[in-house]
């Protein structure tokens, strides 16, 4: 198993390079309708994006396998969040590229008899599940951060003998009209530093934020539109190829 998932971890770069490929086409493709092209043109921007669609289907044969091993890893986290977050958002992972196999089979012609639409919405609720797990873990983590900021500001805040060292001190309204605006204010500056001075988290919290889009349309949940779908797969799969690219930005467990 352990010689199967480092062979299958050479084709996600490219898996990634064709899904980004794959979105482009589709984000060209709306801006072709918008622009008044040509039919032939938009039929054949439409061939190329379901053709690195069933690339990547391809290419993904046998990732239930690595996400599997992913799920044994973080079951065995400290943190109770993180340990259920990722660990229910592996195993739906693996569900996923089950499905996704399958329907690669029915688009193949291997299973003619396949109800590809059941299964591409099937699929589609087992990647929005793992996403919505995956996103939480991120919030989680962010508020982490953000508290122990909060924390630290606090303990180095100027205050008279009377003041108690609280959490809550940096918060403290000069006047009370102005109070909101300057929670707010500072909450935000304060999110600001925590993610800019965490690159992995911003990087993964970006992501999954565009890709919760692409099965929430799929779905009809949140219809969005084809070049809204494209431009945060293109923008997903591009923050993925980065964090390939240098390690140190994948979000780590």
């Amino acid at each position: 198993m352990d010689a199967w998932v480092r062979f299958n971890a050479q084709s996600q770069a490219k898996e990634r390079v064709i899904r980004a490929a794959q979105y482009a086409c589709a984000l060209l493709g709306y801006t072709l309708q918008r622009g008044g092209a040509t039919a032939e043109l938009r039929r054949t921007v439409t061939q190329l994006e379901a053709h690195m669609s069933l690339t990547r289907k391809l290419l993904r044969l046998g990732n239930s396998v690595e996400a599997l091993q992913a799920a044994k890893r973080a079951i065995h986290l400290p943190d109770s969040v993180p340990r259920l977050c990722l660990t229910i958002g592996h195993l739906n992972r693996a569900v996923y590229f089950v499905c996704d196999n399958v329907l690669w089979a029915g688009k193949t012609g291997l299973a003619p008899s396949l109800d590809q639409h059941k299964w591409s919405q099937r699929s589609y609720r087992y990647y929005l599940f793992a996403l919505i797990l995956n996103l939480t873990r991120d919030l989680y983590e962010l508020r982490l951060l953000v508290e122990c900021e909060g924390r630290y500001r606090a303990s180095k805040a100027p205050r008279s003998p009377s003041t108690p060292l609280s959490a809550d001190h940096l918060w403290a309204p000069s006047t009370p009209a102005t109070a909101a605006w300057i929670r707010l204010r500072r909450r935000l500056r304060l999110l600001a530093t925590v993610l800019r001075s965490n690159p992995p988290l911003l990087l993964d919290l970006a992501k999954n934020t565009c890709d919760i889009f692409i099965p929430l349309d799929r779905l009809g949940i949140y219809p969005t539109g084809s070049g809204f779908v494209g431009a945060c797969g293109l923008a997903s799969s591009v923050l993925s190829i980065v964090a390939m690219v240098h390690p140190w930005l994948k979000l780590k467990p």
